[in-house]
C-alpha cells in the first residue's frame, strides 16, 4: 500500500532507526499512487497507474555522512539499508558544511489531501479526456493531452524525536488543440488538489477557441510593446527569480541580489552582501508562500523537517526574505529560512508560491488596452545573463494584437529578449490571481516588453 496512515508510517521507522548504531541517524519515507492518461490525434494512447514506497536512511559519524536507500520493509531489509548507510558514512570525507539534525518540532494543519482526488478510477480519467476530444472533433480540431493525479505521502523521523508526516494529493491537466491544417494552435492548463474542480471540457473551449482565433496569423514588427501575459506566460519567468532568491546564491556575488560595489568603491568589510531590505520592484508586487493557503497549499515542512509557515519573500516591491540552508544561517549569523517540501528535497519541486494581484479578470485587461499584444504562454525559457535575470524565449498557442479594447487577429510568435526584475518594474494593471503550475499568478498588463524576432512557430 504506497498511501502509509501516520501510524503506519511512525511504526516503520521506529522500526528503521532501533538497527541504528550512528551518532545521528534520520529516516525519510514517501510514497505515491499516480494515474494517467495520455491522448493525440484525438485519441488515448496510454493510460497508467503507478505506485511505490521508497525509504531513504542517513547515517552520521562526526562529520561524516552515509545515505542509503530501499523499498523492502522486513526487518531484514531495514537493518541492511541501516548498516549500508553507516558504512558509507564510515568511508565519506567530514563534510564542513555538516549540521547536526532537529529535534522536534511542531507544525500547522494545511488543507493538501482530497479524497476525490485519491479516489479517481480509469473510467473517470477516460471521462475527462473524452471531455476534451469530442468537442475538438465536432470543431474540426486535433487534440492532444495529459491528465495525472497523483496521491502521496511523506514522513521524516530521526533519532533526536523529531516527526513529520503530511498525505497530499493533486490533479494536473494540460491540452494542446490544433486546427487540422496545423496553422493554429491554442493551449490550456489546470491544476488542483481537489480534483473536483477540474473541468477538462472548460479548460478545452479555452483551447479550442485560441486555435480558431489564432489560425492565419499575421506579422508584426518586432520591438517593445504593451503586453497582456496570461499566468502561463509569466509564472516560468516570476518562477525562475524566486528560484534565484537564495541568500548564499547573493552573498558570493552569483545573483541579481547580491550587492556590488560602484566604479570606485569598496564595500566595508562589515557591509552586507545582498539587497534584502531594498525595494526593487513596483510597489503593487507582494509575492508569499504559505503551507496553509487554501489555493496552493504545501506540507508544513521543509526537507529537512523543520517546521515551516507563510514566508514573505517580497513585500510592496522590497525584497524581505531570502531563503538559506541552516549552514548558511549559521555562517552569516542570519535566521534559518527553509521553504515546504516539493517533493524532490528542501529546494526541490516547484514552490507553490503567491503573487497577489487586482480584481480584473483578463477580459477586464483587454478591454482596457489601447493597442498591445496578448500572450497566452511562453516556452523554451533559457537564461542569457544571472546577474540581471535576463531570459530568452518564445511565445506560442494564441498570440494576438490588441487595438481599442478589442482582440483584433491573430499575430505570429516572437521571440523574447527579457528579464521578469524589469517585468515587474513595468506594470501597468495586475488582474485576479489564477492557480497555474501549483501557483498562483495573476494577468499583467506590462509596457515596454521586448519582443526581439520573429517565430514561425505556431
Amino acid at each position: 500500500m504506497a498511501i502509509m496512515t501516520e501510524q503506519e508510517a511512525k511504526d516503520l521507522l521506529t522500526r528503521a532507526l532501533s538497527f541504528s548504531q550512528a551518532d545521528e541517524c534520520e529516516c525519510n519515507l514517501a510514497g505515491n499512487n499516480q494515474g494517467n492518461i495520455r491522448y493525440a490525434r484525438n485519441t488515448v494512447s496510454t493510460a497508467g497507474e503507478v505506485s511505490d514506497v521508497t525509504l531513504v536512511v542517513q547515517s552520521s559519524f562526526g562529520q561524516k555522512v552515509g545515505t542509503a536507500t530501499i523499498n523492502e520493509f522486513d526487518d531484514a531489509s531495514l537493518e541492511k539499508v541501516v548498516r549500508r548507510s553507516e558504512e558509507l558514512a564510515r568511508l565519506a570525507p567530514d563534510n564542513p558544511e555538516f549540521m547536526s539534525i532537529l529535534g522536534p518540532q511542531e507544525y500547522t494543519d494545511t488543507p493538501t489531501w482530497f479524497d476525490s482526488t485519491a479516489s479517481v478510477t480509469p473510467e473517470q480519467r477516460a471521462e475527462f479526456a473524452d471531455a476534451s476530444i469530442q468537442p475538438s472533433k465536432a470543431n474540426d480540431l486535433v487534440a492532444a493531452g495529459y491528465l495525472e493525479e497523483t496521491a502521496s505521502f511523506i514522513a521524516i523521523m530521526n533519532s533526536k524525536g523529531l516527526f513529520a508526516y503530511n498525505t497530499a494529493t493533486e490533479a494536473n491537466f494540460t491540452v494542446t488543440i490544433r486546427t487540422e491544417d496545423g496553422k493554429g494552435s491554442g493551449w490550456a492548463a489546470r491544476d488542483y488538489n481537489d480534483v473536483s474542480k477540474l473541468d477538462t471540457g472548460a479548460a478545452s473551449a479555452v483551447a479550442i477557441k485560441k486555435a480558431t482565433g489564432s489560425r492565419d496569423a499575421r506579422e508584426m514588427e518586432p520591438g517593445k510593446y504593451t503586453v497582456i501575459l496570461e499566468p502561463a506566460a509569466s509564472s516560468t519567468l516570476i518562477g525562475n527569480m524566486i528560484g534565484n532568491m537564495g541568500q548564499r546564491q547573493a552573498d558570493e556575488g552569483r545573483s541579481f541580489l547580491s550587492r556590488k560595489a560602484k566604479e570606485g568603491e569598496t564595500l566595508p568589510e562589515d557591509a552586507p552582501r545582498n539587497r534584502a531590505g531594498e525595494k526593487m520592484f513596483d510597489e503593487r508586487v507582494t509575492i508569499f508562500t504559505d503551507p496553509a493557503h487554501p489555493e496552493v497549499p504545501s506540507a508544513p515542512f521543509g526537507g529537512d523537517g523543520a517546521a515551516v509557515g507563510k514566508t514573505v519573500w517580497i513585500d510592496k516591491g522590497v525584497v524581505k526574505t531570502l531563503p538559506n540552508s541552516r549552514y548558511w544561517a549559521k555562517k552569516t549569523g542570519m535566521p534559518y529560512v527553509p521553504q515546504p517540501f516539493t517533493g524532490g528535497g528542501i529546494f526541490g519541486g516547484n514552490l507553490p508560491w503567491v503573487m497577489e494581484g487586482g480584481d480584473k479578470s483578463l477580459e477586464d485587461l483587454i478591454a482596457g488596452t489601447r493597442r498591445g499584444v496578448l500572450v497566452t504562454r511562453t516556452w523554451y525559457i533559457r537564461q542569457v545573463d544571472p546577474q540581471s535575470l535576463l531570459y530568452t524565449g518564445l511565445t506560442r498557442d494564441g498570440t494576438f494584437y490588441i487595438e481599442d479594447g478589442e482582440i483584433k487577429f491573430p499575430i505570429k510568435n516572437f521571440r523574447f529578449n527579457e528579464s521578469p526584475i524589469v517585468m515587474l518594474n513595468n506594470i501597468e494593471e495586475l488582474g485576479k490571481p489564477v492557480r497555474i503550475n501549483g501557483s498562483l499568478v495573476p494577468p499583467m498588463k506590462l509596457r515596454d516588453f521586448t519582443f526581439s524576432s520573429l517565430s514561425d512557430a505556431v
